[in-house]
């Protein structure tokens, strides 16, 4: 039974290039993947698709045969998928029991939901709202293993200084420090505050970051995923197969399954862990970053040029 996830996000929240780089960096760990492609309208994906919906229905035939316009076709598609779902299972009991599933955007297997939301939001009040409210609805509507992400946060700088420290959006802190922040004097001032004070109260809402093109920040992202959908604790099918030989080694030689649990399930580690961290690389600092992360590829491919001649 296959670990996987679900990418979900608005237009342009950056599903395909995290789908992308998701396939890149297991590709460089040796991790077997398989991206499922369940978005009827993305036709030219820049990653080796295992499963797509284009060879079931795409959204462009389905607007020739029925003159239907795009959101009344992704209707159409997404129902078609539905009434067709034996196709989806089929397809992905094909897969090897280790390969993890990236779906973008269900099956047998263990998910998380991966959603995916633009940065730049979290620089304007209303608009920072209105994803915590998606967020919410998201959480509540699934009902699987979530993972909120502001995706693009290595742009971020590009959109203007932030009201409070980045940590205060992730975390998702006091909300009512926005107040002075919202349009006032209009018909959604009070709704505003009524919705961040639902958010508040079911108090499940809060964000990771991620920038693609940054290991550390895809590593970490991994990390978080691993442990929501439970693949973290399970071995492969290959060492469930063979046997661990644990029964043959005398017990004060056998690993220490406890310790391997309390590490699994403890804070996740590594480079910009903290979200200050991912502050001072992305916003506070980040020409200093840039230009050491240059002259660190750079010393890096002298080392392989010498290690090559």
């Amino acid at each position: 039974m296959p670990f996987g996830e679900i990418v979900i996000g608005a237009p342009g929240a950056g599903k395909s290039t995290y789908a992308h780089g998701k396939y890149q960096l297991f590709s460089a760990l040796e991790r077997p993947i398989a991206i499922v492609n369940l978005d009827p309208a993305n036709e030219s994906l820049p990653y080796p698709c295992a499963i797509s919906i284009s060879s079931l229905i795409t959204l462009q035939d389905v607007m020739h045969e029925f003159g239907l316009g795009p959101n009344g076709a992704m209707l159409y598609c997404i129902e078609y998928l539905e009434a067709n779902f034996d196709w989806l299972v089929e397809e992905l009991g094909r897969l090897h029991p280790d390969t993890w599933v990236v779906l973008v955007s269900m099956t047998t297997g263990w998910l998380a939901a991966v959603n995916l939301c633009d940065a730049h939001y979290i620089t304007d009040a209303a608009k920072y709202i209105s994803v915590l409210l998606l967020s919410l609805r998201t959480m509540l509507q699934l009902e699987l293993p979530h993972v909120n992400v502001l995706s693009k946060i290595d742009l971020l700088s590009q959109f203007g200084d932030l009201d409070f420290n980045l940590d205060y959006y992730t975390e998702v802190q006091d909300l009512s420090y926005l107040e002075n922040s919202l349009p006032q004097g209009t018909k959604f001032s009070t709704l505003n505050i009524r919705i961040s004070e639902l958010v508040q109260d079911f108090g499940l809402v809060g964000f990771e970051t991620l920038a693609v093109e940054d290991r550390e920040s895809m590593l970490r992202l991994m990390r978080v995923v691993d442990r929501a959908t439970g693949c973290v604790f399970v071995p492969s099918a290959s060492e469930e197969s063979h046997g661990t030989g644990q029964e043959k080694v005398p017990s004060t030689r056998r690993g220490n399954f406890d310790s391997l649990f309390t590490t699994a399930a403890g804070p996740i580690g590594g480079i910009r862990s903290d979200v200050k961290d991912v502050q001072e690389r992305w916003l506070d600092a980040k020409d200093t970053w840039d230009a050491h992360e240059v002259e660190q590829r750079k010393r890096e491919a002298q080392i392989l040029n010498q290690s090559r001649a």
